[in-house]
């Protein structure tokens, strides 16, 4: 990286460090969890600057990472067995990737694990349809999908590995997302709706 990009880096930190921190402990109570998910949301950003990944809204992106940390962080301690084994519940992430894309974001489909029995039992049946629209997925979608978002191995390890450019690979776990967002988005409403 460039001094200015390096000096631009801890500029942005410096100044939203406090909110994003502030954001994060309201959401989760243990201060090392917290701070854990606050140096992944900048470790995040180190790596979006590194890979030349144009970010527009520094700061909107910083907040959606730290909400998708946060999610990845409840469902962690709060696993919900899926059947099949390579397949599970996490969802995309909204993070704009090298295309421009902005992954659709799926946890915002997931009512949170904190919500009340109601919002459990919406969250469980949501995590069984996710599975299930995973399998419907073509192989190399899915493949992306779940070695990304559920075994959470990188789009510079993935394409090293599978030897496929990792704009293809974005590409791929683009569609599959934006498949899944449309697969869950009747069901979410349905649960969703407070006149049912």
């Amino acid at each position: 990286m460039t001094a200015s990009q390096n000096e631009r880096l801890t500029e942005t930190i410096s100044r939203e460090r406090g909110r994003l921190r502030n954001f994060i402990r309201k959401r989760v109570a243990d201060e090392e969890d917290a701070e854990d998910i606050l140096q992944d949301v900048f470790y995040e950003l180190v790596e979006a600057y590194r890979l030349m990944k144009p970010i527009e809204q520094v700061s909107a992106w910083m907040f959606r990472v730290a909400r998708n940390r946060i999610i990845d962080f409840f469902r962690k301690k709060k696993p919900v067995p899926l059947s099949g084994g390579t397949s599970g519940g996490t969802s995309g992430g909204a993070q704009p990737d090298a295309d421009g894309y902005e992954a659709a974001s799926l946890e915002e489909l997931l009512p949170s694990p904190d919500a009340g029995p109601e919002a459990v039992y919406a969250r469980n049946v949501l995590l069984e349809e996710l599975e299930a629209a995973i399998d419907e997925l073509p192989a190399e979608q899915r493949e992306v999908f779940i070695a990304h978002e559920i075994e959470g191995r990188s789009f510079k390890e993935l394409s090293a590995e599978t030897r496929i450019s990792v704009n293809t690979l974005l590409s791929r776990k683009h569609y599959a997302v934006l498949h899944l967002r449309e697969r869950l988005q009747s069901i979410h409403d349905e649960l969703m709706d407070p006149n049912l």
